[in-house]
């Protein structure tokens, strides 16, 4: 990936130390709409744009004057519930002039181990994406506890980016690339270009990071490396306190890029191809020909359910002879999928007394 501007979908996380002043504890609003800027240049030259946004704790705390020390739980959450409100604000005020809608998402860990949950996830992101909008995607402290927290968004975006297919995520960081060694301890620290693959070696240099405002060390950059590339995701690191950020990183600026080992979508529909089959579904001729044709399975060319499942869960995809297809994610339960199979799409409201999606599997969650 030689630029922003060769990606068509980029995930870009931002930390607190870069939207929060240290000192002060107030909003960088002119860092902020520079990034605005970067975010309205990608969105006009057709990029589909997610952010990935810490701050809330950091902005919260002070509102509510609480120390910068560590804070027990119940009060991180309490800093969290104010300040996802100003952080959310002062996102659409600075998108606002440029016409674009932004989109507050919140998440947990549980929310991407959970099958169902992350195909909400998934869908909710898709959607928002596909009607323009920008998401503003952040941990929700509120409700999180120790056990369903990712604990750094690092790994959160490199997560986010997986969910949505991306091609880059970017980490803006107060390093502007990845190190032999801390560049503030170790003056013969040297700075990679790119790196083809995360090796023990590689993983062995990564230190913690050390900031007042943010969580994450240069070792849960590179765990969310191994994450993104894995799953076909560039990931750069590049350092984000520069006005224009963004511009300035595909203008040349000094980085690290950890380059993908797939593209994402041959790496997902790889996932799914690998995952115990709970249930199967038999389709006919024309749903066949439809399938072969990159469309997406729809309860009309349904001839047969089989198997106990759940929403999210991988079925088996069988033609009217029995001949294995290929598997998806159901969007179903197996109970629901009974109900509409053989169904147009237009009759599912009626038929389970509640919207449906169309599809029984959707194309992007399926490997034929």
């Amino acid at each position: 990936m030689a630029a922003l501007t060769d990606a068509r979908r980029i995930v870009i996380k931002i930390g607190s130390a870069l939207l929060v002043d240290r000192d002060t504890g107030k909003l960088r609003s002119g860092w902020l709409h520079s990034l605005a800027n970067d975010v309205a240049w990608l969105k006009s030259l057709g990029k589909d744009v997610i952010l990935v946004s810490s701050g809330s704790i950091a902005l919260g705390r002070e509102v509510l004057g609480l120390p910068r020390s560590v804070l027990p739980l119940e009060k991180s959450q309490a800093a969290a519930a104010v300040g996802q409100i100003r952080l959310a604000r002062a996102y659409e005020e600075a998108l606002a002039p440029h016409a674009i809608t932004t989109a507050q998402v919140l998440v947990t860990l549980e929310d991407s181990a959970d099958r169902r949950r992350y195909l909400n996830a998934r869908a909710t992101l898709e959607t928002l994406i596909g009607l323009g909008a920008v998401p503003i995607v952040n941990e929700n402290d509120t409700i999180a506890t120790d056990e369903i927290r990712y604990g750094d968004n690092d790994r959160l975006a490199a997560q986010v980016a997986v969910t949505v297919g991306a091609d880059v995520l970017v980490l803006l960081s107060d390093v502007d690339g990845f190190y032999s060694a801390n560049p503030a301890l170790d003056p013969a620290a040297h700075r990679y270009d790119k790196i083809d693959t995360i090796t023990p070696e590689i993983e062995a240099m990564a230190g913690d990071g050390v900031s007042g405002l943010s969580k994450g060390g240069m070792i849960t950059k590179v765990l969310a490396a191994k994450m993104a590339t894995a799953a076909g995701c560039a990931m750069v690191i590049t350092e984000g306190s520069p006005l224009n950020p963004l511009k300035t990183l595909n203008d040349g600026a000094l980085c690290t890029w950890f380059i993908a080992q797939d593209d994402p979508q041959v790496a997902r529909k790889r996932w799914i191809a690998a995952m115990k089959p709970r249930g199967e579904v038999t389709i006919d001729a024309g749903a066949v020909r439809a399938l072969q044709n990159g469309k997406s399975l729809l309860p009309a060319g349904v001839l047969d359910i089989g198997g106990d499942f759940g929403r999210g869960d991988p079925l088996a995809i069988l033609s009217p002879e029995g001949r294995c297809l290929g598997q998806g994610l159901s969007r179903y339960t197996s109970d629901e999928a009974r109900a509409i199979q053989g169904r147009q799409s237009a009759e599912i409201e009626a038929t389970l007394g509640y919207p449906g999606r169309a599809a029984l599997i959707h194309r992007d969650d399926m490997a034929l």
